[in-house]
């Protein structure tokens, strides 16, 4: 009886666990663009982020491929589990329709995007920025200087002495609103101010060719280069090459594949679907997705252009 109570009590920690990879083409429509008809297909992985049972907490390790991760790390104190899942489905949609804009310029549309401000991904536990900010929020101002960009809210936080407090200009929930934040010193650099939170670009971007994405209730920019490289395949290029292709990474506006978490159980979720090959960001999520490759072969990217270089070079699969 102790043992049952313990695995329907929740814990104050999250599980990551493998989900696996799902194909793009049958969650996406573009204008103009037809299904492609041959073997193989692009498919973007997820992770599977619930409450852990008070059991689970105990020995992680009864859920195969799963990882503990603290609760204050998915939902900082002041935040509330409702907003992190808005941020994660707001994450979401502007992925689609960066990845968008980039599949389409890379097939030499013309595509306008214009910065909008910067968008608070995450909030880093224990900064001031707990409790000052919210997972999705829109900096649009720093110190009353305009900072529609990360490299322009970097510029001006470079004014600014690590501890000093800022005043920032915030969108939220469609009201314009002031934060005034203390800043704390990079841990990689102590002469680098920064506020404490996970930037994403925001833009305002008008698409040549209406792009539908239906991802459902799957949060998180992880599955943006997955989602260009099937944009391109439903223009007619062929970018698989008959071969499935799992791939992860967030994407920017100039192409950038940045790195993600949760690489552990996607690279477990690639290898369920049975793919042939994953792109993952370079560097550390591309070490860590060796480590759990297991035969899958790994293709570590920096950039679309590197990827469809990569894939390129992949003998036809016939």
């Amino acid at each position: 009886m102790a043992t049952i109570a313990l695995y329907l009590i929740p814990s104050n920690d999250y599980l990551f666990l493998p989900d696996p990879a799902h194909p793009v083409a049958p969650l996406m429509r573009v204008q103009g663009g037809h299904d492609p008809s041959g073997p193989g297909g692009i498919y973007f992985v997820d992770v599977v982020e619930r409450r852990a049972s008070l059991l689970e907490s105990l020995f992680p390790s009864i859920r195969s491929g799963s990882t503990l991760v603290p609760g204050d790390r998915i939902v900082p104190p002041g935040v509330s589990d409702a907003q992190v899942r808005r941020a994660g489905l707001l994450q979401m949609s502007i992925s689609q329709r960066v990845a968008a804009a980039v599949a389409l310029r890379g097939l030499g549309y013309d595509v306008v995007a214009e910065p909008n401000g910067v968008i608070v991904s995450q909030v880093e536990f224990g900064s001031h920025a707990v409790g000052k900010l919210q997972p999705a929020d829109q900096i649009v101002s720093v110190n009353g200087t305009s900072t529609l960009t990360i490299a322009a809210l970097r510029r001006e936080l470079a004014l600014v002495d690590p501890g000093g407090t800022v005043t920032l200009g915030i969108h939220r929930s469609g009201k314009a609103i002031t934060v005034t934040v203390k800043t704390i010193a990079d841990p990689s650099d102590a002469h680098r101010t920064i506020i404490g939170f996970q930037p994403e670009q925001g833009a305002s971007i008008h698409l040549p060719l209406k792009v539908q994405i239906s991802s459902g209730n799957i949060g998180g920019p992880s599955a943006g280069l997955a989602f260009a490289l099937e944009v391109m395949e439903k223009l007619g290029r062929d970018v698989d090459r008959g071969y499935r292709v799992a791939a992860t990474g967030e994407i920017e506006l100039d192409g950038t594949v940045a790195p993600i978490g949760g690489v552990k159980q996607k690279t477990i979720g690639a290898r369920k679907a049975k793919a042939d090959v994953f792109l993952v960001p370079a560097g550390d999520n591309a070490a860590e997705a060796r480590r759990y490759a297991h035969g899958l072969r790994i293709i570590a990217v920096q950039s679309f252009q590197q990827a469809l270089r990569a894939l390129a070079t992949l003998p036809q699969k016939r």
